[in-house]
């Protein structure tokens, strides 16, 4: 599980809220859909968004610490 505090630890928190589970039971990991690394340094001195698909969500992830999740609609 990522450092709380961390962009990722924001998204694998808001993605175990909407299923109902502890973080650490979200599967598969998220770098197995984004590059952990790269969303961590995006923001480091970067403002705006970013959007990508986890799981069955749209997660967008803003600069200002918001994770917004959206049904993926196959």
């Amino acid at each position: 599980m990522a450092d709380e505090g961390t962009v990722t630890h924001a998204v694998v928190s808001a993605v175990a809220r909407a299923e109902g589970v502890d973080p650490t039971d979200v599967e598969p990991p998220l770098s197995e859909s984004v590059d952990t690394e790269a969303l961590e340094r995006l923001f480091r001195d970067t403002r705006g968004h970013v959007t990508f698909e986890y799981k069955e969500y749209v997660v967008t992830v803003s600069s200002d610490g918001d994770v917004a999740l959206e049904p993926l609609v196959t």
